[in-house]
Parts: structure tokens; C-alpha cells; sequence
């Protein structure tokens, strides 16, 4: 690594959300700057760090949360002034403190993102967006999707303002004057957006929620551009960018932090497509990073990296060295007495502490004992999770983070959900082999009995966290075509005892994700016809219900259609729908099996009458075995080359003299021990999964075909094992000659 950063802990705020966190400017080059910081308790505060002691400027009194802190100043000036979003509800502060204005933006919806350039404010909720000029409303725009973030720059030659705003349906749109003028698809769901200028170059970059970052060419309208960091490191989404040069060489390195708690620094060069990115610095905070800023902020003269943590932790990672003195004879720390005072303040100030904490925890104590008419408040907790899918293994990560630190997290859910491990995580795991079932007495309800009961399908397991950890990362596989509730219930360390419940839909569907382009030539797709009394409204919510990020709302003129393509196939599926018809196209009969069984499932649910006609294109079978082929012949070599590796390793062959007698096989197999081992954690049972994959696809072949494929899928397995194309498609197809 070519930076070598000290952390340098600062104060603890309230919970912070995204971008929460800003730097003043200095009045000079160089000089320490002011830091503005605003937490969901409502309060804002700005304080400066003086010979490693931190001075508060001003401090607001609590209220609603803030969701956003911006920084700016009218053109040509410096960024002096603060502005914070509070509910929809705008207020402006001076550099010193002194309130100068507060408006209403008349927005429905809570402001979630806010960007200030000169006298033009742009801010957004879940779905509008709205342009203020001189606090003066110029325009809105309504959109079908959820809004994530937006920025805005002077175009360099035209000057006119240009916006953009990202969406999560893997969206970023660009608008002049409050109307999209461009619309650019993203491989994956963007996270947040940075403008990138240097030297009067602007580039605008964004993060993904698989953990890249890419470029967008918003001056030629091109679209996406190329990916300029990858997901090497580590898959977790992108919370927040920021650009600076940490070299001091006039290149501006791009600092990434991650909600795992990864802070990555990189070398990038973002108009040379030739030029690598190349991380120089890492470091992981174990919290999910909330806000960015580099400037100058301790020590005059010393660049650093300001960093926000979801549970309130400001800290720095400073170029600053830190001034170590050893006594050479006895080898101990040589301090000065400014030092040693500090030192002796901090304790002090610990165990006073430590008596405060004792003496509420005692009253406490004896407040419940008492006969009293006083209750146990349940503390507010605040959790902030995500459930993502990973597309490149097919597998879903659950992301579980509350201020305080977690005691345990218990799992259940009803549906088809595998429990796998997870590297990040360090809790010990408890699973459950049998099912405890409570049953209600109808006529006396506060009777109950409990079973036990053996369910496969029925996922229960304990995790019991280490000391002090607020984070945990749960990986799950869920099985298309099954449907279920994933319940997590997370108990912190606090008291009274409490635990909060987090409730995810397992939908049938779960393994496909939203496109935007369709192959309509070059597949054999089936097709599945729906005709019946049913509105837009209910088969738009019915698609909802069947298949992950279906848009709120459907398209209110002419007809509805819907892309998807599954991440674990690769095959495709186009929902076109109106009022009383619908139509789906598939290269997957398993596929349109499982919308047809769940939109006859809600139509009886509904009472609604729905008739359903179908074309199955044979050609069809071979193009989806075709396309698992690669995917099952890799896993399968993975699986003989880890057997392998693992017989090698028992023999304990690690010394040159005895590689040398060696096959150039085996020598090359534990070169590539790593890659082997990774590829084995991040696919675990893959080839089992596919060969599942192949057997639906035959029952639902022949379902379609008015036949019962069942004492047939035993041959299948046999055909999988040594993999055989020829074999499969002649029990498939037993009548057809295969040429």
C-alpha cells in the first residue's frame, strides 16, 4: 500500500444517515477546516479540532431527523453556508451557527437527497423530484422509479445546469430544466453519485450495490462509459465516493467506502481506459460508512480522510505520523507532560463515567422492584438492513447493522431458504433440526399446545454475536418456485430487553432481476397467454408479488411490459400486460410454470375468473440446457479439482525437491490452490443446484405436454454425471433423433 494512514478518533454523534457529513472551507490553503455533521436525532452540530481537542462551534437543539447536509455559497464564493433536510422542511445555517432561512418545499414526501450548486437547490424524495432557484420552485418531475441520489454540475462549454438522479431500477437519468432528456441503463442498481472534476474535466461516477464503481458520459450522452473499479476486495454495496488528491501529485485519488466498512483509496486515471485503477490504501472500521470528506482538519498542513459511521463515529485517517519517543534503555514510552495530562483528563473523565452509568443502572434496579405506577421504556432502536441479490453466484446477503452492539440474531422462515456460511461472519451458529409448532385452542385462545415436528423447508437458526458487534452479514440460497416469509429478529445489548422484528418476502421468482432490453429473435421463447376479468392494477400487483423489483406503479397508457433475465439460467422473461390480458415469453418452461401457478393461485385467492392458453417451442429445451452447459461442467471440474488438492495436501507435498516429481498437472493445480478454494466457498453445491435446474425443466416439459415425467428424473441425474448432451436431449425427447 503506498499511503500508510493513521486513525484518529474524534467524537460520537446520533445515528447518521447518507450523506450527513461535511467540510467547511478554510480561509487559507492548507489551514484546518470546520466539520458539519447532522444525526437522525435532529441535531446539527459544527465543531473544529484544536491540539487534539475537539471545540464545538454551535450545536442545534433535537427534532425531526436530518436525511441530508449540503454545503454551498453563492457563485464565485466559497461553500460557507450549511443546509440540512429535515422531513420535507429546509433550513439554512451560517458557518457560525446563525439560522438565515427556513422553507417548506412543499414536497409529499420526505426529502432523502438533496444537492446544492451556487443558487440552485435539487432535492428528491422516493419518486419526485423537485428544482428550487433562489428558494423559488422552478419545477418537478415525477418518477416511476425510486430515486437514490442526485447531483448537478455547469456544463463546461454551455454552462447550463445539468442534473442527474439515480434510480434503483439499474437507472440514471439526466434533466435539464426538470424534463429527462436521457435515460442510461446500468448493469446494477446504482448507490450513489459523485462528480468527479479535474482541471476542469467533469466526470460523473456512480456506485453500484455490488460493490463497483462506474463512469457515465453524460456531455456526449453516450451512456455508460466503462467500469472504473471493480468489486475485487469485496461485493458490498457502495455507501459513498469522494475525490482528492491525497498524493499531492495533482491527480486526484477516489476514496470508496462500503457498507461492510470498507474504506478503499485508489489511483485511478478516468480518461485513459488502458490505465488500471490500483488501490493504495484499505482499512475496514467493522460499520457501515455514511459520509466521506478529505480535507485538512486536525493538524494544519495534513491532508485526511473524514469519515462518518452509521452508529455516529466520526473519525480520521490522517497523513499525519504519529510522534512516538522510546527511552532506548528500558524500551517504554517517553511522553511529554502535555501527553500525560491529557492522558490523566481522559481517565478521569472515564471513570466518571463509569460511577454515572453505575448509579442510573442502580436506580433503575430498584425502580422495578418498586409497587409503582412507572413502566420500562423499550429504547428506540434503529436498524438498518438490506437483502440484495448477488447475481454472479445466485445466492441473496442480508446486511443487519444497529447502533448498538447485537447480543443474537435468530432466523426463521417457512419458504424454500438455505442458510449458507458466511466469511465476514464471526458469530456462532446454532440450526435447528426440528420444527416447534404453537396451536391455538379455538374456543379457549390463551390455551396453546406445542409439536415438534420434522420440515425440511423450515429454516430456524441462532446466531450468537461476539463482544462489541453491531454488523452481521447473513447469505442465504432461496429456491425458485417456492415462496415463504424470512423473519430475523435481532436482540441488542440493552435494557429492558427488547428485540426488533425484520419481516422479507421470499418471492417465487426470487433469482430473477430487472432489465431493460430484450432478445426477441434469437431465442426460442414459450409463450403463456392470461385472459380474465382481472384489472391492470391487480396483475401489475400479482407481477409484484411474483418477481423482485416490479415498479410501484404500472404504466397508465397502453400496454405494461416488464424484463427480466435469471441470474442463475441466464434465460430471459418478458411480462406484457393490460386490462384482461397478459402475455409472457420465456426459453425457460419452469419458469412460465411458476407464473402460471402463481397468478391461478391469486386469481382464486381473488375470486377472479382467468383462463390461460400456452406455446411450448421444443427448440426451447436445448437452448436452456445449452446455456446451464458451461455453468455445469465448470462447477463439476471445480469439484475434481478440490478432491484433488485435498489429496494432495494430505500427502503434505510442499517442499521444491518433492513438487518436482510432480505432473505438470498436479503442479499447476496447487498454483491455482486459491483460486480453486475460493471458487468451491463462493459456489457451494452449485452443481447440485443446476442439476435440480435440469430435472424442473424436464417435469414442467412434459407438464405442459399432458404427461408425467417423474419415473424419469433418476435418468437425468444419470446423464448429468458424466455430463452428456446427446443422452439428455434423447430422454427429453425420445422420439427425436439427435443429429
Amino acid at each position: 500500500m503506498e499511503f500508510n494512514l493513521r486513525r484518529v478518533d474524534y467524537t460520537l454523534v446520533g445515528v447518521t444517515n447518507k450523506s450527513c457529513l461535511r467540510l467547511l472551507p478554510s480561509a487559507a490553503p492548507r489551514e484546518q477546516q470546520k466539520v458539519a455533521v447532522g444525526d437522525t436525532d435532529g441535531t446539527l452540530q459544527v465543531f473544529t479540532v484544536r491540539k487534539d481537542d475537539v471545540q464545538t462551534q454551535f450545536k442545534t437543539l433535537p427534532g425531526s431527523a436530518i436525511t441530508s447536509v449540503q454545503t454551498a455559497g453563492a457563485t464565485g464564493t466559497a461553500d460557507e453556508k450549511i443546509f440540512i433536510a429535515m422531513g420535507n422542511e429546509i433550513k439554512c445555517f451560517t458557518g457560525k451557527g446563525k439560522l438565515f432561512s427556513v422553507f417548506d418545499s412543499g414536497m409529499t414526501e420526505q426529502i432523502t437527497a438533496m444537492f446544492v450548486i451556487g443558487n440552485e437547490m435539487l432535492m428528491c424524495g422516493k419518486h419526485v423530484y423537485a428544482h428550487f432557484r433562489d428558494h423559488k420552485d422552478v419545477g418537478s418531475y415525477l418518477c416511476g422509479d425510486v430515486i437514490v441520489d442526485v447531483v448537478a454540475f455547469y456544463a463546461p462549454k454551455t454552462r447550463r445546469l445539468t442534473s442527474l438522479i439515480a434510480c434503483e431500477g439499474r437507472m440514471i437519468r439526466v434533466l435539464e430544466h426538470t424534463r429527462v432528456t436521457y435515460s442510461m441503463e446500468v448493469e446494477s442498481s446504482p448507490t450513489v453519485l459523485h462528480v468527479y472534476d479535474e482541471d476542469g474535466v467533469i466526470t460523473v461516477l456512480f456506485g453500484t450495490i455490488d460493490g463497483r464503481i462506474g463512469i457515465v458520459d453524460v456531455e456526449n450522452l453516450h451512456g455508460f462509459r466503462r467500469w472504473l473499479i471493480a468489486n475485487d476486495k469485496s461485493a458490498s454495496p457502495i455507501s459513498c465516493i469522494d475525490s482528492y488528491d491525497l498524493s499531492g501529485n495533482g491527480t486526484k485519488n477516489v476514496i470508496a467506502c462500503k457498507q461492510d466498512g470498507n474504506i478503499e483509496v485508489y489511483r485511478v486515471n478516468v480518461h485513459d481506459e488502458m490505465d488500471a485503477s490500483v488501490i493504495v490504501f484499505l482499512q475496514n472500521c467493522n460499520e457501515m460508512v455514511t459520509g466521506v470528506q478529505c480535507g485538512v482538519v486536525a493538524a494544519a498542513g495534513y491532508d485526511e480522510i473524514l469519515v462518518a459511521t452509521y452508529s455516529g463515529r466520526i473519525f480520521g485517517l490522517t497523513t499525519q505520523a504519529a510522534e512516538v519517543n522510546v527511552d532506548g534503555a528500558t524500551g517504554a514510552y517517553v511522553c511529554s507532560s502535555e501527553t500525560v495530562q491529557k492522558i490523566d483528563k481522559l481517565r478521569g473523565e472515564i471513570e466518571e463515567l463509569h460511577l454515572r452509568v453505575s448509579r442510573e443502572r442502580d436506580k433503575y434496579q430498584k425502580s422495578t422492584l418498586t409497587y409503582s405506577d412507572e413502566f420500562s421504556a423499550i429504547p428506540p432502536l434503529s436498524v438498518n438492513s438490506s437483502f440484495t441479490l448477488n447475481k454472479s453466484n445466485a445466492t441473496h446477503t442480508m446486511s443487519v447493522e444497529v447502533p448498538a452492539a447485537i447480543e443474537n440474531v435468530m432466523v426463521h422462515c417457512d419458504g424454500g431458504v438455505d442458510l449458507l456460511d458466511a466469511e465476514k461472519t464471526t458469530a456462532i451458529v446454532s440450526r435447528a433440526q426440528t420444527t416447534v409448532r404453537i396451536h391455538f385452542a379455538e374456543s379457549r385462545p390463551r390455551k396453546y399446545r406445542l409439536s415438534v415436528s420434522q420440515d425440511a423447508d423450515v429454516l430456524l437458526a441462532t446466531y450468537r454475536c461476539q463482544v462489541d458487534t453491531n454488523r452481521i452479514e447473513l447469505k442465504f440460497r432461496t429456491v425458485e418456485g417456492r415462496t415463504g416469509t424470512l423473519l430475523v429478529y435481532i436482540t441488542p445489548v440493552l435494557q429492558p430487553k427488547c428485540s426488533k422484528l425484520l419481516r422479507f418476502d421470499v418471492k417465487p421468482l426470487s433469482l430473477h432481476y430487472r432489465i431493460y432490453k430484450f432478445d426477441h429473435t434469437d431465442r426460442p421463447y414459450n409463450q403463456l397467454n392470461v385472459k380474465g376479468s382481472f384489472s391492470l392494477g391487480e396483475m401489475h400487483s400479482w407481477i409484484g408479488q411474483c418477481l423482485p423489483e416490479t415498479p410501484e406503479k404500472p404504466e397508465i397508457t397502453g400496454n405494461t411490459v416488464l424484463y427480466y433475465k435469471s441470474s442463475l439460467t441466464d434465460t430471459l422473461l418478458s411480462c406484457s400486460y393490460q386490462k384482461g390480458e397478459a402475455e409472457f415469453e420465456s426459453e425457460n418452461v419452469f419458469t412460465l410454470s411458476v407464473v402460471k401457478d402463481f397468478l391461478a393461485k391469486k386469481a382464486t385467492e381473488k375470486r377472479t375468473k382467468i383462463e390461460f392458453k400456452y406455446g411450448i417451442n421444443d427448440e426451447s429445451v436445448n437452448h436452456v440446457i445449452k446455456l446451464i452447459e458451461p455453468k455445469l461442467l465448470g462447477h463439476q471440474q471445480t469439484l475434481r479439482d478440490f478432491a484433488l488438492l485435498a489429496a494432495l495436501e494430505e500427502l503434505e507435498i510442499t517442499e521444491e525437491e518433492n513438487l518436482k516429481y510432480l505432473t505438470p498437472k498436479y503442479r499447476c493445480l496447487l498454483d491455482r490452490k486459491r483460486d480453486i478454494n475460493d471458487s468451491f466457498k463462493n459456489f457451494p453445491q452449485q452443481s447440485d443446484i443446476l442439476a435440480d435446474t435440469i430435472v424442473n425443466l424436464y417435469l414442467e416439459y412434459n407438464r405442459f405436454k399432458g404427461l408425467s415425467g417423474k419415473y424419469k428424473a433418476k435418468r437425468i441425474r444419470e446423464c448429468l454425471d458424466p455430463y452428456s448432451f446427446e443422452k439428455l436431449i434423447d430422454v427429453f425427447k425420445p422420439n427425436l433423433v439427435y443429429v
